[in-house]
């Protein structure tokens, strides 16, 4: 059996529908199995034992319509059984009703209905703390009579990877014996981004009682923001902070996240990866963005997310969202994962 998992968006959504293949996988152990994704994603599924074949799309052929042709054509030849789409969009719905699988499976739109022989109705409340990001996926695979499980995202690094990263941060005078933090210091948008002024106070707290080392992940175009974050620290703070260690590849950031004791800031792709190498995570997640959508696995230690709505449910102004009322969340998550 041979069968093609479509999810062509964010790096964290390619991510987090890596488990639609372990889940197959299972069902289907001797079956082979194809991810169709874009290649900025690359890095989160490398050495992922569930996939047998990566399918690249990229922008050059995406943007070409004798290229897109072609490659649908390319598809078609590879005689899949079974198309899961996780995408669901326009692109992908036309992917999946081309490739000449009898089972074509995605999410409920007027025009995945008329082409794909299954079109899921996505759930508005989430059951469980694997949320609504899992939840979803899962219901892809109702009509293989596989049933939901709490599957958690996996990112595999390789150990010459993880001795690199340990080497890096050596040479660059982190002391292992002292917490490391990854800090999500920059939202993928400026509404998602934890005002600079109160991401100046978070920090401040986590380094004044546990003597922890600080890294930033951001963006190569948010150096400027990040800067402003670090200019808006005090002293003690700033002494904390290792601007210096930065890693735009992200398979050396990942090397260097899975050695951290914990990564705190803004909800995005970073936090997503972090806990798919079981790296402790406390997220705080923007006022426009629905928490219970992606708070994966939140259990009160290892896993904590914040959101304004949780302390003033009738409030949708980031300003309104001051650090001290989440401090007891945030002090009780440094406690738990970050002393040495």
């Amino acid at each position: 059996m041979k069968i093609l998992v479509i999810q062509k968006k964010r790096i964290g959504d390619v991510l987090t529908s890596t488990i639609i293949l372990e889940a197959l996988k299972e069902k289907y152990p001797e079956s082979e199995l194809h991810y169709l994704i874009y290649p900025n994603s690359l890095a989160v599924v490398a050495n992922n034992p569930f996939i047998d074949k990566l399918i690249l799309l990229d922008e050059v052929t995406k943007k070409s319509k004798l290229k897109f042709l072609r490659f649908i054509f390319k598809i078609r030849k590879e005689k899949y059984d079974i198309v899961v789409d996780a995408y669901g969009k326009p692109n992908s719905i036309l992917i999946g009703w081309l490739s000449g699988a009898k089972t074509r499976i995605t999410y409920s739109k007027k025009y995945s209905e008329i082409f794909y022989t299954h079109s899921m109705v996505r759930n508005k409340l989430s059951f469980s703390n694997a949320t609504l990001a899992i939840e979803h996926r899962m219901l892809l695979l109702q009509p293989l009579g596989i049933d939901f499980k709490a599957y958690k995202p996996k990112i595999i690094l390789t150990q010459d990877e993880k001795e690199v990263a340990k080497t890096y941060l050596t040479q660059n005078n982190i002391n292992f014996e002292k917490p490391i933090i990854m800090i999500s210091a920059v939202g993928s948008r400026d509404f998602k981004t934890y005002p600079l002024k109160y991401m100046a106070k978070v920090l401040e707290y986590t380094t004044k009682n546990n003597n922890a080392q600080l890294l930033f992940n951001y963006m190569p175009d948010q150096k400027s923001i990040a800067d402003e974050l670090y200019s808006l620290c005090n002293i003690e703070t700033q002494n904390a902070i290792f601007m210096n260690i930065y890693q735009n590849d992200i398979r050396k950031f990942l090397g260097i996240t899975s050695l951290c004791n914990a990564l705190i800031g803004n909800e995005g792709g970073a936090t997503n990866m972090a806990k798919a190498l079981n790296i402790p995570t406390f997220t705080i997640f923007a006022p426009g963005i629905p928490k219970h959508g992606w708070n994966m696995f939140e259990n009160e230690t290892t896993n904590i997310s914040v959101h304004l709505h949780d302390f003033l449910p009738l409030e949708n102004s980031y300003e309104k969202f001051e650090p001290s009322l989440f401090k007891e969340q945030l002090k009780t998550f440094l406690n738990y994962n970050c002393t040495r």
